[in-house]
């Protein structure tokens, strides 16, 4: 069996496992509910922790012999237990033997089984709360678990519903998937997510796709780049991060994000965890970024700067509350631009555009960025919009812009381009691409349509980027003079040459197409002026017959 193949069979054996879990809340009358998601990832993550931390524990000289893992551990002593656990890689979770899925499983018609699934999950979220845990704005730890049974509203189902969880994570196994890299973790969790993540154009609820955070990552970081920090603003899920640190190296990087979404935190926490970057996490943190930014400078006196950042931000939130504030003195260094009025109308407030310039002022001397733009900010006339174009272009910051297909992303319909800045030169021209004519559009989950970028099509884009190509109707290097020349206007398709094809003729040819146009038109005529007076000839006989 190919590797190929046997990754395609792990990766629908994950798939078949979260199915399962959702046919268990289903079936408990929560699908659909709020409380759905909380039930599907702790599950989910308490299965993915079990079985991580065995496989650590089975490299161990302890364990070498143990036909069974789970007893051998349980049979230590104390001490000795504990001299085992100091071996395990520090982003393993510590499980002591009670709260193991193994154990679960054995007293799963004991009576009081929610209540021990609890509480095993609530033991583990405090003995790993230093580890495991992210933060709120103030600084107080989320825990890493809370608890399932109590969803359940009648007491008496609960044990029924915990032993169907128990059930179906112990008929699976991740063992597997250990071995797999960035593309199956990525995979697994936008499948886990896929139903919980769309409430489109909210705060931190945008989902970015994995190509666009593919094509972003690819171009935006250098080969050899290391012991970096990457951060977004406006993190949602993680998405672009991810394949940010992926790109750099996980363990040549550190990640930083800040959302005011606490499911969206939730969903960080995970992606986090799954794909090695759990010494990240104390750097998630649950606030409003505009208005409480957390991640601050080591002097405590402004906002901390980062080497790379990535953010897909809002386009359209209600900031009304805080829009007052942000427009103050205190905020002026950072909203350099100015502060969006707010309109009656949700879809008009331009909050990316306050995202834009936190990203600006957050950037570190000689660090690149990539933010996710409505198309029509490329060519925006109105104040905000064009003083920050006009910055990017004067400080030599503008590196590129790829303007993306419609329909790219499956939670809104608006045009999105991608920005490209740097600071470590002084760029003189800028590429600007216009991809929107690429990928094929189809159905993404039976009902809303979206386009899918093919892997060529991704290589094309990232290629002739990196190359600084121009190539005809598609990609065009600008110089700054040329943009400031436009009204500082982004969009490629201003940039793009007007081509006239010329055809020799001699004049004797030139006369006989000039003679063959003129006798067409001439017949044009004369069949116009027959139907007028065919139409004249009608309108008398309808006088007379009135």
């Amino acid at each position: 069996m190919t590797e190929a193949s046997t990754n395609e069979q792990v990766l629908a054996a994950t798939k078949a496992m979260i199915d399962g879990l959702k046919t268990v809340c289903a079936n408990a009358g929560l699908a659909n509910d709020s409380s759905e998601y909380k039930i599907i990832t702790e599950a989910f993550l308490y299965k993915f922790l079990n079985d991580k931390f065995l496989f650590e524990l089975r490299k161990l000289d302890e364990f070498a012999d143990a036909e069974n893992i789970e007893e051998a551990y349980a049979a230590m002593p104390q001490t000795e237990r504990e001299l085992a656990l100091l071996q395990l890689p520090t982003a393993t979770a510590v499980i002591k033997p009670d709260y193991l899925l193994s154990r679960l499983f054995n007293q799963q018609n004991t009576e009081g089984l929610a209540q021990t699934f609890d509480a095993a999950l609530q033991g583990i979220a405090d003995d790993n709360m230093d580890i495991f845990s992210v933060k709120t704005g103030e600084g107080q730890a989320i825990r890493l678990f809370n608890g399932v049974s109590a969803y359940i509203v009648e007491q008496n189902r609960r044990d029924n519903f915990c032993r169907a969880l128990v059930n179906k994570l112990a008929d699976f196994s991740f063992e597997r998937a250990f071995a797999q890299k960035y593309d199956f973790f990525s995979a697994v969790f936008e499948y886990l997510i896929s139903d919980y993540n769309k409430d489109s154009g909210t705060y931190g609820e945008y989902f970015t796709p994995h190509s666009i955070a593919t094509i972003i990552a690819r171009i935006l970081v250098p080969a050899g780049a290391s012991n970096v920090t990457v951060y977004d603003p406006a993190a949602g899920t993680g998405t672009l991060v991810l394949a940010a640190a992926h790109q750099i190296g996980e363990d040549r990087c550190t990640i930083y994000t800040q959302d005011r979404s606490q499911k969206a935190n939730e969903f960080m926490r995970l992606n986090l965890i799954l794909n090695n970057l759990v010494h990240s996490l104390p750097n998630v943190v649950h606030d409003d970024t505009l208005a409480n930014p957390r991640h601050l400078s080591p002097s405590g006196h402004g906002i901390r700067t980062f080497d790379y950042i990535v953010s897909n931000p809002p386009f359209k939130a209600d900031f009304s509350d805080t829009r007052d504030a942000l427009a103050g003195d205190s905020y002026r260094s950072r909203f350099w631009a100015g502060v969006p009025n707010i309109t009656s109308k949700p879809e008009k407030m331009e909050i990316y555009l306050m995202f834009l310039q936190h990203l600006v002022a957050s950037l570190a001397k000689g660090g690149r960025a990539a933010v996710v733009v409505p198309t029509g900010f490329l060519t925006a006339k109105g104040k905000v919009p064009l003083a920050i174009r006009a910055r990017l272009v004067d400080e030599g910051m503008l590196r590129g812009v790829v303007s993306m297909p419609s329909n790219i992303f499956a939670n809104t319909g608006t045009n999105v381009s991608i920005l490209f800045l740097d600071s470590s030169e002084q760029h003189e021209s800028a590429l600007l691409m216009d991809a929107s004519k690429l990928g094929e559009k189809r159905k993404a989950d039976g009902k809303n349509q979206r386009t899918f970028l093919s892997d060529e099509e991704i290589e094309r884009i990232v290629t002739t980027f990196n190359a600084g190509e121009s190539v005809d109707d598609f990609s065009v290097v600008a110089s700054y003079e040329d943009i400031k020349a436009k009204g500082y206007s982004f969009s490629a398709g201003q940039y793009f040459e007007v081509k006239i094809d010329y055809v020799d003729l001699t004049p004797e040819e030139f006369n006989a197409k000039l003679q063959k146009r003129m006798d067409t038109l001439n017949d044009l005529f004369a069949e116009g002026d027959r139907l007028q007076k065919e139409i004249n000839e009608q309108l008398k006989q309808v006088r007379y017959d009135g």
